[in-house]
């Protein structure tokens, strides 16, 4: 394992602050929203989620590469964020499972970071400023050609990204035994939910972000999945049209994250972005309807308007934040559809959620026999 020699590199923020480290990855220079995430572990499956394209994460975790990587740890075919920034990054990994370590990753990529800057310091600074546009350089030191590069990186406000992550062409996955046909709309979906319904005997077939609905029933699916995904969601405007159809036919319907969002979109029900989303495995939600808490793993920048929902006479909050009572989960009062904010296939956990899965297969259940009556 060759020992990774960093160069200077430099963090600029679109307020202006700028943060001098050392730089991991590629050589090069990157932009894209800054963000942080709390989770202490599972950092390939957090730089693998679709949902982080267009975005430059940043750890609170102080040491990052450690454990190296490994091909059964990623969530989707390729790096998703934009860059990496963190205290700690190391080219030396400890796991023996591991086939390499995260500097190759990066480089293999063409991952852009820096390290060896005071991430609590900046982790504040965003917490109090709000998410923002960064860009991160290791080749270019001048900071007003980088403040003009930055300015060039679009708002994540408007901005549609689901496109960019979608499958380009339609797939099947089959377990040996099957017992349902869910159709999934890909809006950035990760492997891991695909095989929590490959577990539960669900036959999985994924279609592109802009599939009309009318194709989706072609296949006659016993229900439908509306997954997470980047960018704004009222941006995405074909997968709104899909589910509201889908409501219409009142087939069972399961979102989670961009799909939860897609969802109170169809019910005409606002989303806004957040002055920071909720981002990593440690996020406490409540369910309602059993009283209980679930510790969640979340990646989102926008939630649905508690308000607007509230008042809504088709749909029913299930869950909220016990950090900032922001609206985590609904359902629809007369039609078998309901969604989430976090992800209950979370990888590597926790997994205080996965009975939402569980909840979705009793729904297909209910409505195969409702149809064999």
């Amino acid at each position: 394992m060759k020992k990774h020699t960093s160069s200077e590199a430099i963090l600029l923020l679109e307020d202006g602050t700028v943060y001098k480290g050392k730089s991991l990855g590629r050589i090069g220079t990157s932009g894209g929203e800054l963000c942080f995430n709390t989770g202490m572990t599972g950092y390939q499956e957090i730089f693998t989620d679709p949902s982080y394209y267009g975005q430059m994460v940043v750890t609170t975790v102080s040491h990052v590469g450690n454990y190296g990587v490994q091909p059964e740890e990623v969530e989707s075919g390729k790096v998703q964020i934009s860059g990496l920034v963190c205290k700690d990054f190391s080219s030396f990994f400890s796991r023996k499972t591991a086939e390499g370590s995260l500097q190759e990753y990066f480089e293999k990529a063409g991952v852009v970071g820096i390290c060896e800057i005071d991430t609590r310091s900046l982790v504040r600074h965003i917490r109090d400023k709000g998410a923002m546009n960064a860009i991160v350089s290791s080749e270019i030191t001048d900071i007003e050609e980088l403040r003009k590069m930055l300015s060039a990186v679009p708002s994540m406000d408007g901005l549609e990204l689901s496109s960019h992550v979608s499958t380009p062409e339609v797939y099947d996955l089959k377990p040996e035994d099957v017992k349902f046909r869910v159709a999934v709309l890909d809006l950035g979906v990760k492997r891991n939910s695909l095989n929590n319904f490959m577990k539960r005997g669900c036959e999985v077939k994924v279609f592109p972000y802009n599939t009309s609905f009318e194709e989706m029933e072609k296949w006659n699916p016993d229900g439908y999945f509306i997954s997470n995904g980047p960018g704004d969601p009222a941006a995405t405007r074909d997968a709104v049209n899909s589910v509201k159809q889908i409501l219409q036919k009142e087939k069972p319907m399961f979102g989670i994250c961009m799909g939860h969002q897609i969802l109170a979109q169809a019910n005409g029900i606002a989303t806004y972005k957040m002055h920071n989303g909720h981002r990593g495995l440690n996020h406490p939600v409540k369910n309602l309807l059993t009283g209980l808490c679930e510790i969640t793993s979340q990646n989102h920048g926008f939630v649905v308007d508690a308000e607007q929902l509230k008042n809504h006479p088709e749909v029913e909050i299930t869950h909220v934040n016990l950090n900032d009572n922001t609206v985590e989960g609904m359902r629809m009062r007369t039609k078998p559809a309901f969604s989430v904010q976090y992800h209950p296939e979370s990888s590597p956990g926790p997994h205080d959620s996965t009975y939402l899965f569980d909840e979705f297969v009793d729904l297909l259940e209910q409505s195969k026999n409702k149809v064999q009556l």
